[in-house]
């Protein structure tokens, strides 16, 4: 936040919530329009930092992803947005794949972000990274007891895990990853294992299932490491800890929260200096910082906050895989009953 306080100084709003489409068809040439599933306290002071290095301005909307894919889709050529943000690398495939964004052949985004964190035909790139690991309970749990995804599906975790729903996309992305690495009778045969070992009922999020964990009725849980940060920071003494799963084998698996220019979109060319922009450190660090995530650009180093959880090697498999298999991956928790 402090860093986001020394880009940003107080100016006059330049985006408006929940316009009407007749109301953008008068758009000026120097305005961005931009759908956002990223939230509002996320998004705008990139808005207004761009605002005042180069005087573009910006119109927005944010709503869950779905929604406004289903919105691109519905507007067809007519739809005036020039830039769809969302998070979870399975909606930026789902985006890509419906055909609402179009491929952007850019050098800076090419040595910015990673291969494995950008789409591999060009039409998104990541721009945050959001790390999904295992969370302990320090106090009951020793670290060297703990060591991958799989290995909770062992008989020693049984009654001791505790999971978010299957019907939140990031658990399903982790599966879907696991299918991609291991093939799906092995996940299948893991994720039978963690619900065989659940020691309560799914929980609707992941703060949910870390608190579960703190008041003792679990000991270990799987969660995205920012829901950590969020309830570190509010409980300094939390006899919670981050444990980085797979170290020895595929790494810590990750996910984004990335962007990509519209297919009909009015203006590309600004749309693309925009994204590039997005990828360079100054505004990297108020992308990932505010949501304590880490950047997708490797030459950006997180805030203090995240940095002191330690260093991890992330699995490298592209996060396009998530989207890929999908589909595949809720079928595979709907016949074992991961609820």
């Amino acid at each position: 936040m402090n860093r986001i306080k020394t880009f940003v100084t107080a100016i006059a709003a330049t985006a408006t919530v929940g316009f009407s489409v007749s109301a953008l068809a008068a758009e000026k040439s120097d305005e961005l329009v931009v759908y956002s599933a990223r939230k509002e306290h996320l998004i705008k002071p990139l808005f207004d930092l761009y605002t005042q290095k180069t005087g573009t301005k910006f119109r927005y909307i944010t709503d869950k992803p779905g929604p406004l894919m289903a919105r691109l889709e519905a507007e067809g050529k007519a739809s005036p947005a020039d830039l769809l943000i969302t998070v979870d690398a399975g909606n930026l495939w789902q985006a890509s794949n419906k055909g609402l964004l179009q491929a952007i052949e850019s050098n800076t985004l090419k040595a910015n972000i990673p291969s494995h964190l950008r789409d591999p035909n060009n039409t998104w790139y990541g721009l945050s990274v959001r790390a999904r690991t295992l969370v302990y309970a320090g106090d009951r749990v020793k670290e060297k007891e703990l060591s991958s995804y799989e290995d909770l599906a062992g008989p020693e975790w049984k009654g001791r895990l505790c999971l978010r729903t299957s019907k939140k996309v990031y658990n399903q992305s982790l599966v879907a990853t696991m299918v991609e690495r291991m093939g799906e009778p092995k996940a299948e045969e893991v994720v039978k294992g963690w619900v065989a070992n659940l020691a309560a009922p799914v929980f609707s999020n992941d703060t949910k299932a870390m608190k579960a964990v703190a008041a003792g009725q679990c000991d270990v849980t799987i969660v995205n490491t920012y829901y950590f940060g969020r309830l570190q920071k509010k409980n300094p003494d939390t006899n919670l800890k981050l444990f980085w799963a797979n170290q020895d084998s595929s790494g810590v698996h990750v996910n984004v929260s990335g962007a990509g220019v519209t297919r009909h979109a009015k203006h590309p060319e600004a749309a693309q200096k925009f994204l590039e922009w997005l990828s360079t450190p100054e505004a990297q660090s108020v992308f990932a910082d505010e949501n304590m995530e880490y950047a997708a650009n490797p030459a950006v180093k997180p805030s203090q906050q995240v940095a002191d959880w330690g260093n991890f090697r992330q699995d490298d498999l592209n996060v396009s895989s998530a989207g890929q298999l999908q589909a595949t991956a809720i079928k595979l928790m709907d016949r074992v009953r991961y609820n």
